[in-house]
């Protein structure tokens, strides 16, 4: 497994923005993907970027959020506008190789207060 490092996180008000980006120190992914974890809950889906750069976003994250990627510097980004209270959570990164098992980060904290 390849060590990923998330940042960007912190605190912001509702109706702002916060930029996450994550770094992989190798490694080739097919995808990269997004997820968050909320305090009493489950880890979710958040969004997904191939390498040919198809994005796939939870139906909460339509609109608001954006994936990126830059494959030659193997590092993924997610844009996140119009933050809301509920998007408060622990948000990770991960890297899904051609073979082998995923990736993850640390995770960073998100906290949005209204």
């Amino acid at each position: 497994q390849v060590p990923l490092a998330e940042s960007g996180g912190g605190l912001v008000q509702a109706g702002g923005s916060l930029r996450l980006s994550c770094a992989a120190s190798g490694g080739i992914f097919i995808t990269m993907t997004w997820s968050r974890q909320a305090p009493g809950k489950q880890r979710e889906f958040v969004a997904s970027i191939s390498r040919s750069l198809n994005a796939t976003y939870a139906d909460f994250a339509k609109g608001r959020f954006t994936i990126s990627r830059d494959i030659a510097k193997n590092t993924v980004a997610l844009q996140m506008n119009s933050l809301k209270p509920e998007d408060t959570a622990v948000y990770y990164c991960s890297g899904t190789p051609l073979f082998g098992a995923n990736s993850w980060g640390q995770g960073i904290q998100v906290i949005v207060s209204s």
